[in-house]
């Protein structure tokens, strides 16, 4: 009788073991994943116009000069291995300045690519009156770490969102921390953490929509993903297989005692 009690009471256990099992291993859902949620649980963000980017301390210019004075031109592109289609590229130095041939060096840290063009074309109309400048960022990438790709990837366009640099990485794993999405961002000389829930729909047109030049993105592993099973079939899986493995245990030591 004692025997038959302490059996019963070992299975009970048994069984607690397994519905805790199920309980950790519950699966992803599509609340937990999905973007553009309405739910009111969710962080609701404001809106925020978009900043054009400033430009930074080491940040590389790529610069060209057009005229009808093709002699000009040809002296400024004289010694670069850069092709005229391709323009010079010139380094932002810590001083904020860069140093242009003919011209004194011209400061453009804090200015928008389209300040900074006019500014560096006042310059060259003081030598050459129809002087046209063009200028670009050539550093136009962002950086990915974490459950959502590894590498540094180009800016294709001007307002690219959060949502296309992460296609662009090779989307967030099922293991990635979608609550806890991180953004590195170089603003007015400092460095700033963008932390923010990618899920609700308000992300869009908020401060964490745009990506700019510099940018790093890191999403974290999230930190119950171990415990989680990608869909039902996996999890049913593993609960047949818990109690398969204490039904073999219970009979085993139900027939050694007997």
């Amino acid at each position: 009788m004692f025997t038959h009690q302490y059996m019963k009471t070992k299975w009970i256990h048994a069984l607690l073991i397994i519905f805790v099992a199920i309980g950790f291993s519950s699966c992803y859902t599509q609340r937990d994943k999905s973007l553009w949620q309405d739910s009111k649980s969710f962080p609701k963000y404001a809106k925020a116009d978009y900043e054009q980017y400033k430009i930074h301390v080491n940040d590389e210019l790529i610069f060209r000069v057009t005229s009808t004075d093709e002699d000009f031109v040809r002296l400024i592109d004289a010694g670069s291995t850069a092709s005229q289609q391709q323009g010079i590229s010139y380094r932002v130095y810590q001083d904020g300045t860069i140093d242009l041939p003919f011209v004194d060096s011209v400061k453009v840290a804090g200015m928008t690519i389209n300040d900074a063009t006019e500014a560096i074309q006042r310059r060259f109309k003081q030598i050459i009156p129809d002087a046209e400048v063009k200028l670009a960022l050539s550093n136009k990438v962002y950086t990915v770490i974490g459950e959502a790709g590894n590498g540094i990837f180009p800016i294709y366009r001007e307002k690219m969102t959060i949502y296309q640099a992460l296609a662009q990485s090779g989307e967030i794993a099922l293991s990635g921390d979608r609550k806890h999405i991180r953004i590195l961002r170089e603003k007015t000389g400092e460095t700033e953490i963008l932390e923010f829930d990618i899920r609700p729909k308000s992300v869009i047109n908020s401060k964490y929509y745009y990506i700019y030049p510099n940018d790093v993105i890191y999403v974290q592993k999230e930190s119950a993903s171990f415990y989680k099973s990608n869909n039902y079939t996996t999890l049913l899986g593993l609960i047949t297989s818990s109690i398969s493995l204490f039904t073999t245990v219970f009979y085993y030591t139900k027939v050694n005692n007997n």
